[in-house]
């Protein structure tokens, strides 16, 4: 048999060899070798995130009574409804707004000099370094309405009071895009990177005028980028706390803020177990639903070879 395989150009691999010859004790030590390095990560994500959730999902169905009252608020209270639709909704803006200004910003960068790249990268990562207290305080010295943007307009008499661009969804909306706008560029930078400009330039030989190029070449090879960057921006956005807290300035309540309120306010633990769980269920099922779009393991780093 060995004689037939090598007459005909086939090498018996080493290592299978070698694992048919070794006892079944040897590659059960092996294994329990792989088991020992990853038993640390295992025993730290149970502990510190598998077991809290299993008690905040345990609160949620036994405070102040077991039952599923507290799911219940879901479909009965005005309220809960409210709270999930505002919430949903200044996500989805503020996904599209960033996503907007991320694109544009990681086209540009990315059809710049290597010399010039660097720079709008800087430029990118700088606000990431600056603490989101900062700015969203920044923020509410710009906007309120004594503020440097109400003075400019009145001042150029294009208004004759001060605009409500604070303590309201529009400014919880600006504070955010802001804070978004890096984690929507980064992912879609590194997919338009790997984009062969040979593509563009054969587009373009065939006689495709930019915005042809662009409509036809450009964004569906950038797609998985935009699609990976929309994931995130829109996951950090449902849990987002900082930012509406104070720009909405307990006008417009988001989740993460109701959360808060339920819990160390009017100590409703169950009421605000139950949106804590709901809001993992949320943040699961969209990575399930882009993950059947594009290979998100791919994208964010986690890929192996194809």
């Amino acid at each position: 048999m060995q004689r037939a395989s090598a007459r005909l150009g086939f090498r018996p691999d080493p290592v299978a060899r070698e694992a048919r010859r070794a006892p079944v004790g040897q590659g059960f030590r092996r294994d329990a070798g792989w088991w020992a390095l990853i038993l640390p990560a295992v025993l730290l994500m149970t502990v510190f995130y598998l077991a809290p959730m299993v008690q905040v999902l345990a609160i949620s169905l036994t405070e102040p009574q077991p039952g599923l009252g507290n799911y219940e608020r879901l479909f009965t209270s005005e309220s809960v409804q409210r709270v999930i639709g505002t919430t949903l909704r200044i996500c989805v803006t503020t996904t599209v707004v960033a996503l907007l200004l991320g694109y544009v910003l990681a086209y540009k960068i990315t059809l710049s000099t290597p010399g010039v790249r660097r720079w709008w990268v800087l430029a990118v990562l700088v606000p990431l370094w600056i603490s989101v207290l900062v700015r969203a305080f920044a923020w509410v010295t710009l906007l309120r309405r004594q503020g440097l943007v109400n003075e400019t307009l009145m001042a150029g008499g294009l208004i004759t009071e001060p605009l409500p661009l604070v303590w309201n969804e529009f400014g919880i909306v600006i504070g955010m895009v802001h804070y978004m706008v890096p984690y929507a560029v980064l992912p879609m930078l590194a997919s338009m990177g790997e984009i062969d400009p040979r593509l563009l330039s054969a587009a373009r030989g065939l006689g495709a005028s930019r915005l042809t190029v662009f409509r036809r070449v450009f964004l569906p090879l950038s797609r998985p980028g935009l699609i990976a960057a929309g994931v995130l921006v829109f996951i950090f956005s449902l849990g987002f706390y900082v930012t509406p807290a104070i720009l909405g300035g307990g006008k417009t309540l988001m989740v993460a803020e109701w959360i808060k309120l339920q819990i160390l306010d009017l100590l409703r633990w169950g009421l605000g177990a139950m949106m804590a769980t709901m809001l993992v269920v949320a943040i699961l099922i969209t990575l399930a639903i882009f993950s059947r779009m594009v290979d998100l393991r791919r994208i964010f780093g986690a890929g192996g070879t194809a």
